[in-house]
Order: structure tokens, then C-alpha cells, then sequence
């Protein structure tokens, strides 16, 4: 018996040592896993811009042509705080913010949807201009109702 477990043990330990990495490798293949899992930016060079400027905040999305989110910021993501977050300055922070955050992609021309009726709406507009976005288009959306609500009764006295 004791000769069968020695020999165990010698297997045992001549595939320890054969199959073990050494350190260096260890390392090696640790960077190379870190290669692999690096995600490869797709160039999209055409996209939507979503300005939504009310008249307590201003929050600007950018997005491919099938709507999928590339990057957003708002002007309380940027600690402006109470009514300064309507600004018109506020408003060209907030489309730096974005432009930084979707230069990765490539992107150079844009089509811009305008919803509200703050302070930015032109301003924001203005500063995707200088940011070196070729502006196709720029659509107002806001929404206006038709008809609107029912209006109250009148008040008898």
C-alpha cells in the first residue's frame, strides 16, 4: 500500500509542476484577459440630440439614430443649484458635458429635437454648433394641446 500512495504522490506532484503556470505566465494571461474584455467603440457618425429645456432645469440627451443613449447630462447633474440651473450658461455646460462624453464615438452630425420653452433652448443649440457637430436638422417638439383641458366653471358670488 505504501507504494501505491508514493507513486499517487509522484503523479500528483509531476502534473502540480508541469500544469501550474509560473508566475510570469500567471501574468501574462491576466493582461491578455484584460486585452480581450476591452469593448470596441463602434464609430456612429450620425445621431439624435434630445434639448428638453424647462423652466426650472435643462437635460440634454444624445442618441444614435435608433435611439439607443449614447450619453446624457443635465444642468443638476452639474451642481447648478436652484435657478441658475435654467440658465443659458447652464445650458452650454451641459452640452460640453455631453460632448465630452460621446466624442469616443465619433460622432459628427446631429439632428436636434427641441422640447420646452426655458431659458437654453438656444444656447444649447449654439454650443452643439461650436462643438464641431454638423447640425442637420432642428426640430421643435413641445408638446401644445389641441383643445387643452376643460376650463373651470365660473365662480358665482
Amino acid at each position: 500500500m505504501t507504494e501505491k500512495s508514493d507513486k499517487k504522490e509522484e503523479i500528483k506532484k509531476v502534473q502540480t509542476e508541469s500544469d501550474a503556470p509560473t508566475e510570469k505566465e500567471a501574468d501574462s494571461s491576466a493582461s491578455d484577459l484584460k486585452k480581450k474584455k476591452k469593448k470596441i467603440r463602434h464609430q456612429i457618425l450620425k445621431g439624435q440630440a434630445h434639448i428638453k429645456c424647462t423652466y426650472n432645469n435643462t437635460i440634454v440627451t444624445i442618441s444614435d439614430l435608433n435611439g439607443a443613449v449614447l450619453g446624457w447630462s443635465s444642468s443638476g447633474l452639474l451642481k447648478f443649484k436652484g435657478a441658475k440651473k435654467a440658465t443659458p450658461y447652464a445650458a452650454t455646460q451641459v452640452v460640453g458635458d455631453v460632448a465630452e462624453k460621446v466624442r469616443k464615438y465619433g460622432m459628427s452630425e446631429l439632428e436636434v429635437y427641441v422640447k420646452g420653452v426655458g431659458n437654453g433652448r438656444e444656447a444649447s443649440i449654439r454650443a452643439l454648433a461650436n462643438r464641431g457637430f454638423d447640425i442637420q436638422m432642428i426640430k421643435d417638439v413641445t408638446p401644445i394641446p389641441h383643445n387643452g383641458c376643460r376650463p373651470k366653471k365660473p365662480r358665482r358670488v
